[in-house]
């Protein structure tokens, strides 16, 4: 018996994103806020680009890392295998871009990191399994209500420190791109 890197899109980033943790742990946060988390900065700062997308691999605390990374590692391989890992690879890409350019340009005063957004775009291009030509799985239905209802609902009542808007942001780029790949017919793509 032999252990197999059975999604390699997934288990990268979350060892990459472990990694990050452990280098805010031994500069004391400086890493993360220069690299792993997107806030308003200058056009000329080269690191302002890099930042639109390298936000999902920093978390806060051990528990913000664990919280996102084991849902990630439950829902991500099956998708990664359906879709493969180039696939994969874009939607992570295009929901960290669009997550972080609405962070950059709407809220100025802070700050986001995590991979939430991340973790829900893969739960609703997972819920979108069944889709065929024509329909619309009730289970897709039910997570964009019952998630974004959630979603709104905790952002209007609890004040936190958790961007409701992220995942909400997560859950729509995961319905668009889940919908052009179900479209292709769920071909595997490397």
């Amino acid at each position: 018996m032999r252990i197999r890197y059975n999604s390699p899109v997934i288990l990268t980033f979350s060892i990459i994103s472990f990694i990050v943790l452990l280098l805010n742990g031994f500069t004391g946060g400086r890493s993360t806020a220069l690299l792993f988390c997107v806030y308003r900065s200058s056009f000329s700062d080269p690191l302002t680009y890099l930042r639109m997308f390298l936000h999902v691999l920093g978390h806060s605390s051990l528990s913000h890392y664990m919280g996102n990374i084991l849902l990630m590692l439950v829902v991500g391989p099956p998708l990664e295998e359906k879709f493969g890992s180039k696939s994969i690879l874009g939607a992570i890409a295009i929901t960290a871009l669009i997550s972080g350019l609405v962070q950059f340009f709407f809220f100025p005063s802070s700050a986001l990191l995590g991979a939430s957004g991340i973790v829900f775009m893969l739960i609703v291009m997972l819920s979108m399994t069944g889709k065929n030509a024509g329909s619309i799985p009730l289970t897709m239905i039910l997570v964009l209500v019952l998630y974004i209802g959630r979603e709104v609902y905790n952002g209007i009542t609890t004040p936190d420190n958790i961007s409701q808007l992220t995942h909400i942001i997560g859950g729509i780029c995961g319905a668009a791109i889940g919908n052009v790949f179900y479209s292709r017919g769920g071909r595997r793509r490397r």
